[in-house]
């Protein structure tokens, strides 16, 4: 038993009974490290990481293999995501060594947690042109001790790139010059042309595989397409998500996305679902509906929370972090099948079902099938002679059999863990599927959610402050700057969807406090870590959008919205540097900065504002959440609220009003949603 066994992370009491003497990041152990003069071992990764898993049955359950990373090393184990900042500052390491990166990460630190060299996995043996763990471990540990002199040098030369990386992109632009000449429609149109240069027109999504679900460039594209009317944009954005919605990276039967395809057409997932690609794809799938009215974008919204309610939920309402991509030490074995299984559970069922889903008797992948649709199902149909709503109708009551057969099957491991950061996109999720649908379910998930973390994940103390994970009654690790951003987010829908203007008041409050504790020395953008940490050797500035958006661009999202609200210049001028300062590095690299790139957008389109004033003002609040009307500022309330400029000198008794505003500017206020539909 090593140093693990009384943690929380799913991932770290996987590796309690390894026979590597495993410390979690922590005082003791970094202490050991400067006691004994010992170079440090740090290895992240995370529970349903699958090359994790293969290194650890490879190398770490070796008692071989463990005798001499515990005479060599102090060892050290991280969840990723229970320390995102460690991880980022390690692989930013690795990428500068390596020039790529990934999981598992296992880098070797100075007894002062400088990095000096890294890899990702390692095989027991010598292959695919890697050295063995063992020849590593041993090179490393001689290193150690015959070159000590270059190891600090290069280690001292790693950390200060740390350093110098946080000032990237941040160019230095003319905060003098009115807003439309800072943010242009052209620059729009540059973000839009070098999105579509990136674009699979034949499969969808952006890149070569493995491709990623781009959820950021596809709702840039869907919100360029609004006001631009580029149908070329618009095409690629609905292709990205229909071969999804139709892919393997889809769960045909049980609903919910994969974390990213190992193929160019979807077909083949690493299978581990990840709690934050389904809230953001939601978000995406719910903005594709209110732009077409596609059926198909419904129906998969309501699979999706289907699943999130069923396999993703805690009992207190939080949402759980992850599933595994492997039962029974086998990737993907709890979702694929064989012709035979099928034709068992469906008889005379089966034909059609195979048809549709692509399963044949020699697989489709690895000898085994993974249920997808490559033909169109109308295509489907014709060539079944049924038509289309009848072949549907009989899919649906296929995939019910085979959903409850495959509840039979040895379930992957599921990482329990509620995550701040991830709860709060979740949450934003099922409010815009609430404003979209009106299925009041979904608020329902949102809102309990939303307690659970109020109730157990607020630190106690004047200040709003929260902890990044919870688990069983405990809770952990400051929150970092994702973490509030999010929750920021979350709550500003929140107030969108209930009309209860008291959200809106704790993303101020909690907007301050951000600020406050995380804001950097030019008084622009924001740290990943909080003011005071001690166990980090850098404070690091992210500002890439990458699997989640940047913490910084959803601030500036925030701080524009809510500096709307609360009429703050001081937040409108901050989100303006913020967004100024990147804007070259957005247009050059755009699927890089997605969010980023949505914030230029929005304030080249111009924010609407939209306030509700009367008895009635819910209902009509929720008449205007169905419409697209992306980067909104929506209020409500039965009378004048003091603080907030949109509803003082609003309210006419016996009536329920829209006003439609820009930069506080109403034109005459209207009674009905027809009437506003026009206007905007």
């Amino acid at each position: 038993m090593n140093h693990l066994a009384k943690e929380t992370s799913p991932y770290l009491l996987q590796h309690a009974h390894n026979p590597v003497d495993w410390y979690p990041w922590g005082e003791e152990a970094l202490e050991r490290a400067l006691h004994e003069d010992k170079p440090i071992l740090v290895s992240i990764g995370y529970a349903a990481c699958h090359w994790c898993h293969v290194m650890e049955r490879e190398s770490f359950e070796d008692e071989s293999v463990a005798a001499i990373m515990n005479e060599h090393f102090i060892n050290i184990k991280i969840d990723r995501e229970e320390r995102p900042d460690i991880d980022h500052i390690y692989m930013d390491a690795l990428q500068a060594m390596a020039g790529s990166g990934g999981w598992p990460l296992n880098v070797f630190l100075l007894p002062n947690r400088q990095p000096f060299y890294g890899g990702t996995y390692f095989p027991p043996r010598k292959a695919f042109n890697r050295p063995s763990w063992t020849d590593v471990l041993l090179a490393v540990a001689d290193a150690f001790k015959t070159k000590r002199d270059e190891l600090e040098s290069q280690a001292s030369n790693l950390t200060q790139h740390l350093h110098q990386s946080n000032q990237f992109g941040m160019e230095l632009v003319n905060m003098q010059l009115p807003r439309e000449e800072l943010f242009t429609q052209a620059q729009c149109k540059d973000i839009t042309l070098a999105m579509m240069g990136q674009a699979d027109k034949e499969w969808g999504g952006f890149g070569r595989a493995p491709k990623f679900p781009a959820s950021f460039t596809i709702q840039y594209l869907l919100r360029y397409y609004r006001t631009g009317k580029d149908e070329a944009a618009l095409q690629q954005a609905l292709l990205s998500l229909n071969k999804m919605v139709y892919g393997g990276i889809y769960d045909q039967l049980g609903g919910g996305f994969a974390r990213y395809s190992t193929d160019e057409k979807w077909l083949a997932p690493h299978f581990e679902k990840m709690l934050y690609d389904n809230a953001l794809l939601i978000d995406t799938l719910c903005e594709a509906w209110q732009l077409t009215g596609n059926p198909v974008y419904e129906r998969t919204v309501a699979q999706t929370l289907a699943f999130i309610q069923r396999e993703m939920t805690s009992p207190e309402g939080g949402f759980y972090a992850a599933l595994d991509a492997d039962s029974e030490g086998e990737e993907g074995k709890f979702y694929v099948w064989s012709l035979e299984e099928i034709e068992s559970l469906l008889g005379d069922d089966a034909p059609p079902f195979c048809a549709y889903y692509d399963v044949s008797r020699h697989g489709n992948w690895e000898d085994h099938n993974i249920l997808w649709v490559p033909k169109a199902p109308a295509q489907v149909a014709a060539d079944l002679g049924m038509d289309l709503p009848e072949l549907e109708a009989h899919m649906e009551k296929c995939r019910a059999v085979l959903l409850q057969a495959r509840g039979k099957r040895v379930r992957p491991g599921l990482d329990d863990k509620v995550l701040l950061g991830w709860n709060a996109l979740m949450i934003h999720a099922c409010c815009k599927a609430y404003a979209a649908f009106g299925e009041e379910a979904w608020l329902a998930m949102a809102e309990k959610a939303m307690t659970c973390i109020w109730e157990k994940m607020k630190q106690h103390g004047a200040a709003p402050a929260f902890w990044h994970t919870y688990k069983k009654g405990t809770a952990r690790y400051p929150a970092f700057l994702d973490d509030y951003a999010y929750l920021i987010r979350a709550l500003i829908v929140m107030q969108e969807v209930t009309g209860k203007l008291d959200w809106l008041h704790k993303a101020a409050a909690i907007t301050d406090s951000v600020i406050e504790q995380f804001g950097d020395e030019t008084a622009r953008y924001f740290y990943y870590t909080a003011s005071g940490q001690a166990d980090v050797i850098v404070r690091k500035k992210e500002v890439y959008d990458g699997a989640v958006p940047s913490g910084n661009a959803v601030m500036a999202h925030n701080l524009w919205h809510l500096s709307i609200v609360f009429d703050r210049k001081d937040w409108a001028e901050r989100a303006l540097g913020m967004t100024a300062s990147l804007s070259g590095s957005v247009v050059r690299y755009p699927t890089s900065f997605g969010v980023w790139a949505a914030m230029m957008l929005r304030l080249v389109q111009g924010t609407t504002e939209l306030a509700v004033s009367g008895a009635g003002y819910r209902q009509m609040m929720k008449e205007l959440n169905k419409l697209y009307i992306p980067g909104k500022v929506l209020l409500g309330a039965e009378g004048d609220q003091e603080g907030m400029p949109l509803l003082q000198g609003r309210h006419q008794p016996g009536k329920t009003l829209i006003y439609l505003c820009q930069d506080y500017h109403c034109i005459k206020p209207v009674e009905y949603i027809s009437e506003i539909v026009n206007l905007i």
